[in-house]
């Protein structure tokens, strides 16, 4: 009797009770009879594994092996179903949930120390006196600096449970001495809603980067705000939002559509239908709305832009949005990790789904983006390619189609001046950040008298400023960098990175996007009274 053999029932007992309990998490609403049934399929795949474990020639770690098996399973379904190891399940549930426990400073990995950006206001750090420009180098005895250290490692010894205390060693620029300070850990906020401010006297604008579960609540104080200030028109900018949780679309989508009106309909692969409807909580029903999107605004963005759109409640500005519509629900694997699987479609008010084709595989659809690039769709919406087999009408007359993502009813195209190379790889590559950083370190009393609203109106940044950044670029990169053609960008970009490092609290969106050609538009159909209300 061979060693596989010996231990083949036992084997086997440990697999039949691991998948009962898997199973049992995935909560599958079809016949447990079909769940639990023998499937050589399953068995095939335990075997294997167990052979390699068992009589392979070699020492493998099986694990790495049940990863790949089931990214490989996961890539043959569609492009989002999706494995999450259980090593990045942490961040993924914090980014989701939208708070984490922790000391509350926005920093940067700087010099192999942690460099303080600013304290996130209201948070425990503010209130323990901890500024911009310190530098964080021990907690709770344990060194926070070093060549060796991780950014990793760094954030693990600042966050804790909460309430907990954690006694820190604070350098600061000028001080004689390390301080002392101690930081009670407390809940912090993963902002959503980057900005919320008024463009005009009656336009408010709110930048909502992804559907946490904090999103709504984020959303609901600034569209309260913007109400209070007067606004009876909001631009609600969905660009570059992949999308989070459908609930969270749902309830955004209900602050501006009537009672009883359809937000959107789900159907699984049984064909349950699941409806979600608009209740009478919403609080600018009677309001205009213009939702912006762009080619990265995906999934819950289109939800809001689709039940807006098909209700023909207000105006879609920009361009034609990503095209994901499929859903997702995640499901616990039993070992810390979990599968992100595709259980249903959903499909707008109108009965449109905007799911994209990914029939000719993963890589084909995720060079989507450069498709529409080639193809001058980004450019021109007469290069939109529609189907005329999925088309629909509005209950106002509207047309629109399905088939790929949300067609916008006002078109503006991409800007060419922000799309160049040299702007798009220092914005991935966080070179400004840090040169912004350094300059506020060579004198950061500098701006002690210059109060938010006057920085984003009247600081103008120097021609200086921007030959310094050219100089520090060219110390750092392999190649020659001059802003000769683009100067007026870089220094918006440089005021706004500024502007974000000194004040936060959505500094950087305001002063970006008094240059942005959708926000423009955007203005430009206010002044002329263009929404689409009911």
């Amino acid at each position: 009797m061979t060693y596989q053999k010996k231990y083949l029932p036992l084997i086997l007992g440990v697999a039949i009770a691991a998948g009962i309990f898997i199973g049992g998490k995935l909560s599958f609403s079809g016949s447990s009879d079909r769940v639990f049934t023998k499937n050589s399929k399953k068995e095939k795949l335990n075997r294997l594994i167990d052979y390699i474990d068992y009589d392979y020639v070699d020492d493998i770690n099986t694990d790495s092996i049940v990863d790949v098996t089931v990214n490989g399973i996961l890539e043959n379904l569609d492009p989002h179903s999706v494995y999450i190891p259980k090593e990045e399940m942490e961040g993924v549930a914090e980014n989701m949930k939208g708070d984490f426990v922790g000391i509350g400073v926005s920093f940067y990995p700087y010099k192999d120390s942690i460099a303080v950006i600013r304290s996130i206001e209201g948070g425990p750090s503010e209130k323990a006196g901890i500024r911009g420009g310190d530098r964080i180098v021990m907690a709770d005895g344990d060194t926070l600096y070093g060549s060796k250290l991780r950014e990793n490692d760094m954030v693990k010894k600042l966050k804790g449970r909460i309430d907990t205390d954690v006694k820190l060693k604070i350098f600061r620029k000028g001080e004689p001495e390390l301080l002392d300070i101690t930081v009670k850990r407390d809940l912090i906020p993963i902002k959503s809603v980057d900005a919320a401010y008024m463009l005009t006297k009656k336009l408010g604008y709110i930048k909502v980067n992804r559907f946490a579960e904090t999103t709504y609540d984020e959303f609901k104080t600034g569209l309260d705000k913007l109400i209070e200030a007067g606004a009876t028109e909001i631009a609600l900018d969905l660009r570059d939002n992949p999308g989070g949780f459908l609930d969270t679309a749902n309830k955004i989508v209900d602050e501006f559509l009537e009672e009883d009106k359809l937000i959107l309909f789900t159907k699984n692969r049984r064909g349950q239908i699941n409806k979600s409807f608009a209740t009478d909580e919403g609080d600018f029903e009677d309001g205009k709305i213009y939702v912006l999107i762009d080619e990265n605004s995906a999934s819950a963005s289109e939800i809001v832009a689709g039940a807006i759109q098909d209700n023909d409640k207000g105006t879609i500005v920009g361009r034609r949005s990503y095209g994901k519509g499929l859903v997702q629900r995640e499901m616990e694997l039993g070992d810390g990790s979990a599968v992100r699987l595709t259980v249903s479609r959903y499909y707008t008010p109108t009965g449109r789904s905007i799911q994209r084709p990914y029939k000719n595989g993963n890589k084909d659809y995720y060079d989507d983006y450069f498709e529409r690039l080639e193809s001058g769709e980004l450019l021109d919406s007469e290069k939109i390619q529609v189907a005329d087999s999925l088309k629909f009408t509005t209950p106002g007359g509207k047309v629109v189609y399905g088939g790929g993502g949300i067609i916008p009813d006002v078109f503006v195209p991409i800007d060419t001046s922000m799309q160049n190379e040299t702007l798009t790889f220092l914005q991935r590559r966080g070179f400004m950040g840090y040169f912004v950083f350094e300059e506020l370190e060579k004198d950061r009393h500098k701006y002690d008298e210059i109060s938010r609203s006057d920085f984003i109106e009247s600081f103008e940044v120097g021609d200086d400023m921007v030959f310094a950044f050219q100089d520090y670029l060219n110390l750092r990169t392999d190649t020659a960098i001059t802003f000769v053609a683009y100067q007026k960008e870089i220094k918006q970009f440089i005021k706004a990175t500024l502007g974000d490092q000194l004040f936060g609290d959505g500094a950087f969106d305001e002063i970006f996007n008094k240059s942005d050609t959708m926000i423009e538009e955007v203005i430009k159909l206010s002044d002329e009274g263009l929404a689409v209300k009911e």
